[in-house]
């Protein structure tokens, strides 16, 4: 967005310096880009007086010049044709660079003759175009003083400031110059100048009738139009000719022009049709496709079905929102006018602009938003200044559709600045602020002005409070601290249960990944996944569409990666949410690892292994005792489909309290996830083990008893089908008091197994730890437990000891 200090003046009376209201966008949020000042160039130019002009000895169009400077008399070569005696001109020493023609000034000969310096015209000075001879200055400047004092007094245009700032898609009121006006006069910067409506004469009623299709008026809910009979197009005033070259724009006619400086003054895009060349009345519709259209840019486009287009009783007239058409465009000798001023809905100009490819100031403006209520306002200002400088009688206004109504309100909670932004500011001060920007307060309510759809929330107004206030002006404060004793702690169990799972995670070895909680649908079914509720609606690639349902989908393929470049043996974790379902109830922190690879480097002695499933189990009992879960918990099987189905299982408090799931990964998982085995995981449900009833911030009393632990082996003769963990539990199940463990450490099975214990049996060995606490266990005391370990395994098994 571009604009000059006088034309911001037009709206802000303020004495305010170019840098003080640079410093000052910049600090509101709308950031400066660019200051070109022409103070900057022309501050070391003088004036100077030509005293005598004599032709050149050896060249007919030139003359030498004696000039009088501040330095004294001066000789000159110039070959302007109103280079003469008597007139004051505009001094380039030597010395000094002149910007019009990139180059610095020095002294040098033309023709044999010296020349001590320049005179300027005013392309070399980038003030115009103009360059047919030197600058005459009128009145009677004094000879040695600025040439910018005498700019200042008699052509304040040409040293007018361009400020150029950045603007953020939620500030569409910016980009007019009112808007940014208004802003710098809420914060003190100036007064915001009143911008009245002007009443039109209307004086008959219009020969251009106008109406809305029904099934475009969600797009386009009202159009204003109003005829102008009479008018004389011609050059725009030399005012607004200067205000649209400086901001980069070419003048080409008052009735062209008009529609450009409302763009950019009110942020208010406008459209002119040349009345006579306008068949019957005008109708917004939307496309069938197919329609074509020469457009001002003197291209031609092709519609596509539902774009929305005006259209006369012949042919579409113009793109709505974006560009309107050559053939009822205004020129030098159009008489009659109709001026437009609509509502575009955001959505619709976006997107028939990026169809066509089109970027064009309208569509710029209406696709961030423009100002609904200002569109009647809006076409008045312009058929007010049509008639100013074009002349001409206005009809009665055309109206289609309503305005939409945006009004809204939200609870101003004055207190919130402190909770929110850590600012104190007087309430009073708060409620001027907003009013100053145009909301409306009503007691704790406060209505946003219609030119700002970007407040959607109470949470808006505190930020529009803090903004104008300046942020600088935060001051860092120490948070509050109880005046006696030990803080009381602010992290929840769960966030402890989190925090203590990554740190027990990391200490096994494993190194932490930060994948996207969003992956594609394929990977998404792979883990139970990819349903419809848990399908982004606007994702940011393909490759992103729904919400994950496992943390291994992004550990696999961030595995994947590291395998393509050479990294085979890696330990992965993260710990984070995943997705069962839209609800925010069906959502649930994992911790998760993969193992893939082998244990370590190859080396001579033969140590390194592939890794296995208990070594996901066994890391998956560590995160569980960290984060407080029980010792002893059940071995199932039953884990979900992408596990190998015989090599892993679940660790669970009951059937149905599944604490955490490992083994190895299925092997038609690890194939499409372009992962090359073994790999073994684990995933650990954080929350499902349960919290402790009394929060403590202490550890139980470690209790280790003095007396010896005994050991006893024992081997079973069980069916093939009878699984070890039947065993342990009932080996366990004996003494619940004095066994401490029990752990399988051999079996013998096959054909020699069968072969010496008979068909479909297996042998079994698991040795039992016994751990006194009161008195040393003597061997009436250990064969009694032996006894009913063998007793409990035969009832729970069916297996007998193996002589």
């Amino acid at each position: 967005m571009k604009f000059t200090l006088s034309w911001l003046k037009r709206h802000l009376e303020t004495d305010a310096s170019v840098e003080e209201i640079c410093y000052a966008l910049t600090d509101l949020g709308l950031e400066v880009e660019d200051v070109v000042n022409p103070m900057d160039t022309l501050g070391d130019f003088t004036v100077a007086y030509v005293k005598e002009a004599e032709k050149h000895p050896d060249a007919d169009k030139l003359r030498v010049c004696q000039v009088e400077t501040d330095d004294g008399m001066q000789q000159i070569i110039c070959g302007a044709p109103n280079a003469r005696a008597g007139i004051h001109v505009v001094l380039c020493k030597p010395g000094m660079y002149v910007p019009g023609i990139d180059t610095t000034i020095g002294v040098g000969k033309i023709r044999g003759v010296e020349s001590f310096g320049m005179m300027a015209s005013e392309r070399e000075l980038e003030l115009s175009d103009e360059h047919d001879g030197i600058i005459e200055l009128s009145g009677e400047p004094a000879v040695g003083s600025k040439f910018v004092d005498w700019l200042a007094a008699n052509a304040p245009e040409k040293i007018d400031p361009m400020i150029e700032i950045a603007i953020t898609p939620n500030r569409p009121d910016a980009l007019g110059v009112r808007g940014i006006a208004r802003d710098l006069a809420a914060r003190g910067l100036g007064t915001l100048l009143p911008c009245p409506t002007p009443t039109i004469d209307a004086k008959f009623a219009s020969d251009i009738g106008v109406r809305i299709d029904a099934d475009a008026l969600d797009d386009c809910p009202v159009f204003y139009g109003r005829l102008i009979k009479g008018v004389k197009n011609g050059p725009s005033p030399a005012w607004m000719q200067a205000a649209l070259k400086a901001i980069g724009l070419r003048p080409i006619s008052m009735l062209v022009d008009v529609t450009n400086y409302f763009t950019y003054d009110q942020n208010r895009p406008l459209h002119v049709f040349d009345a006579d060349k306008v068949n019957g009345n005008l109708r917004v519709h939307r496309a069938k496709g197919g329609e074509t259209l020469v457009a001002l840019d003197d291209k031609e486009y092709t519609l596509s079905e539902g774009m929305l287009a005006i259209s006369d009783d012949n042919a579409v007239e113009s793109i709505a929102g974006v560009m309107g058409g050559l053939e009822t465009g205004c020129t030098e000798d159009t008489v009659n006018v109709f001026v437009e001023s609509a509502y575009w809905t955001p959505i619709r100009v976006a997107q028939t602009g990026r169809m066509l490819k089109i970027n064009s100031d309208a569509r710029y403006r209406f696709e961030r938003g423009v100002d609904p209520a200002f569109t009647p306002d809006g076409l008045d200002h312009a058929v007010a200044m049509i008639q100013e400088y074009c002349g001409g009688e206005a009809s009665e206004v055309v109206v289609a559709g309503d305005v939409p109504d945006v009004s809204r309100q939200y609870k101003l909670d004055t207190d919130r600045v402190q909770s929110l932004v850590g600012m104190d500011i007087p309430a009073a001060t708060q409620v001027a602020t907003l009013e100053a920007l145009g909301f409306v307060v009503d007691g704790d309510q406060a209505t946003p002005p219609t030119w700002r759809p970007d407040v959607l929330g109470s949470a808006d107004l505190v930020e529009e409070v803090a903004r104008i206030a300046s942020l600088t002006k935060l001051v860092g404060v120490p948070m509050s601290r109880p005046e006696v004793g030990v803080a009381k702690p602010i992290l929840t169990p769960m966030q402890k249960r989190e925090a203590m799972a990554r740190r027990t995670v990391a200490a096994l070895g494993y190194n932490e990944c930060v994948t996207y909680s969003f992956i594609d649908k394929a990977s998404a079914e792979l883990f139970g996944g990819g349903s419809d509720a848990v399908m982004l609606g606007n994702p940011i690639s393909t490759d992103m569409s729904h919400m994950r349902p496992s943390l291994l989908p992004g550990l696999l393929a961030a595995a994947a990666r590291n395998q393509a470049r050479g990294f085979a043996d890696m330990a992965l974790f993260e710990v984070g949410p995943v997705f069962h379902g839209g609800e925010p109830e069906e959502q649930e922190v994992l911790a998760t690892g993969l193992l893939v690879g082998h244990t370590g480097p190859r080396d001579p002695h033969g140590a390194r292994r592939a890794v296995d499933t208990y070594d996901a189990k066994a890391d998956a009992e560590a995160v569980l005792s960290a984060i407080g879960a029980p010792e002893k918990l059940m071995v199932l099987r039953g884990a979900n489909n992408w596990w190998h189905p015989g090599r892993s299982g679940k660790l669970s408090l009951g059937p149905k309290n599944v604490l955490a799931g490992f083994g190895e990964i299925h092997p038609k998982v690890l194939k499409a996830m372009g992962v090359k085995g073994p790999a073994v995981a684990f995933a650990v449900h954080i929350a499902k083990p349960p919290f402790p009833k009394k929060s403590t911030s202490t550890r139980p009393a470690l209790q280790i008893s003095e007396l010896q632990a005994v050991d006893r082996d024992f081997a079973f003769v069980v069916d093939n089908e009878v699984e070890a963990l039947a065993l342990i539990n009932a080996a366990k199940g004996a003494d619940k008091a004095l066994i401490a463990d029990a752990s399988v450490f051999d079996q013998f099975t096959g054909e020699k197994a069968e072969a010496q214990m008979g068909e479909g049996k297996k042998s079994v060995a698991i040795t039992v730890r016994l751990q006194p606490k009161d008195a040393t266990l003597t061997d009436k005391d250990i064969e009694a437990v032996s006894a009913k370990i063998v007793d409990k395994v035969n009832k729970a098994t069916g297996g007998t000891l193996r002589s």
